[in-house]
Parts: structure tokens; C-alpha cells; sequence
């Protein structure tokens, strides 16, 4: 049986490429639904309708679990998704929490797209924390399609960015959160923008700390096995495989 994992285009590929170092003896699948992203400028009700095409085509793969490794699809339709099938369904949270906890005194600024933004799912969350007071957004849409043309180290990324991150007085602030999986690939930039003592938090890791505690973890095999596909289509490998060679790179920094 596989793990899979979905998104609207590339950046679960963050996701899954944790879960890969951290369970070397999964099999895995892939479904990028790039021919219709990015997810965060369109309307919940077609945002759902997709998540809910894409779900009935991985689970027909008897899937052990699924990976909604998109904060937007997550958002709309995981609860949806949850009642409709009885194989473990594991979304994304932004790293709020351990934002605010760590917080003191300072600001925390979460960064999503547009949707996941005025969803009432992010709201609840920071209410929950009763961190209202501390919490700032900040949409970084741009950066979902030029994640999807591999524009990650491109001069209209840093433009990009510069434009976004400037005026921002980041001696107010104490950590940068990570909402959006796309947004993973610009780490580093992002990194080189903003204040030294600003940490930059993201979602990953714990989603693959829930996911292992909802599968049986397998035997390393003789390599590891991923199959992929774009919007339901079998897709070339070399097509993500650059997206997670990119993704080590940038991890031995």
C-alpha cells in the first residue's frame, strides 16, 4: 500500500521530501494538480470540487493514508474529505503554535496565500491560542507560481519578495510563519530579507510527526519508490525529481 500525498502543484513536494528522509521504506505517490493552480486565488467551491477529483483518483491506489500537503485545500475541504473516507486523512496546520509560545513579548507574522487567508479555519486557530493580540498576516501569493516554473532563484523572485517583505519593522517581530507549502522553496531568500533574530517557521515537520504516529512504518527497500502524476495524468519523474534534489541542496546549506 502507498502514502499519498496531494497538492495543487509542487509544494507538497516539501512535504513529501521530509517524509522520505524520515520513512525510507514507504511507498509514496505524488499528485501535483499543477494544470490547475494555484488553489489560492480560486472560490472554495472550486477548490472542493478539485481536492474531491483528485482524492477519488488516488483512492482507488488503496492508499494506507493521504497527505493533503496543501494549507489552502486543507483549509477548505479536509473536514470533507475526513468524513467521506476511512483511510487516515492528515492536513496541514501552520506553525502558529510554537510561534506564539515562543513569542515573549514580539509579533508573529504569518505568511499564506490569498484563501487560506480569509479562511475561518486560520482565524479559529489563533483564537484558540488566544494569540489575536500577536498575530499578523501577510499574503505571499506570488510565490506559488513561480514555485511552479522552478522560478526559485530567479531575479523575479527577489523582486518579488524585496517588494513584499519591505517596511515590514522587524524589530517587532519574533518568528516568520511559513503557511503555504510553495513557500518552503524560498527559505533562503527569505532568510537573507528579513532580521537575523526573526525565526522562520513552517508546518512540515509536524505533519510528518502525525502521519507516523497514523501508519505502520515499513522495511527500508533497495531504493526508494514514488509514483507521480499532474492532475490525475502519469507524470515524468524528472518533472519533481528536481523540485527535491533542489530541496536537499538547499538542506546542506
Amino acid at each position: 500500500m502507498h502514502i499519498a500525498f496531494f497538492d495543487s502543484g509542487v509544494g507538497g513536494l516539501t512535504v513529501l521530501h521530509e517524509a522520505i528522509q524520515r520513512m525510507p521504506g514507504e511507498r509514496f505517490i505524488y499528485f501535483g494538480d499543477s494544470h490547475h493552480a494555484p488553489y489560492g486565488t480560486k472560490t472554495r467551491e472550486e477548490i472542493t470540487e478539485l481536492v474531491f477529483r483528485a482524492c477519488a483518483f488516488l483512492a482507488e491506489k488503496k492508499l494506507k493514508a493521504l497527505v493533503v500537503a496543501c494549507n489552502t485545500a486543507t483549509s477548505v475541504a479536509v473536514k470533507a474529505l475526513r468524513d467521506t473516507y476511512d483511510f487516515p486523512i492528515i492536513g496541514m496546520e501552520p506553525a502558529i503554535k510554537p510561534a506564539v509560545e515562543s513569542s515573549d513579548d514580539k509579533r508573529v507574522l504569518v505568511c499564506a496565500t490569498d484563501l487560506t487567508l480569509k479562511e475561518e479555519k486560520l482565524d479559529r486557530l489563533v483564537q484558540d491560542l488566544n494569540a489575536g493580540d500577536k498575530v499578523d498576516y501577510l499574503s505571499l501569493q506570488g510565490l506559488v507560481l513561480l514555485a511552479e516554473r522552478f522560478q526559485l532563484d530567479a531575479p523575479e523572485t527577489e523582486a518579488y519578495l524585496r517588494h513584499q517583505l519591505s517596511g515590514i519593522p522587524w524589530s517587532r517581530y519574533h518568528a516568520i510563519v511559513l503557511g503555504c507549502t510553495h513557500f518552503i522553496y524560498f527559505r533562503e531568500q527569505i532568510r537573507r530579507l528579513i532580521a537575523p533574530h526573526v525565526r522562520i517557521l513552517d508546518g512540515n515537520r509536524g505533519t510528518v510527526n502525525n502521519l507516523m504516529t497514523r501508519v505502520h512504518p515499513e522495511s527500508s527497500p533497495e531504493k526508494k519508490e514514488i509514483q507521480y502524476f499532474i492532475s490525475g495524468q502519469q507524470a515524468d519523474a524528472g518533472h519533481f525529481d528536481k523540485y527535491l534534489d533542489y530541496l536537499t541542496a538547499m538542506q546542506a546549506l
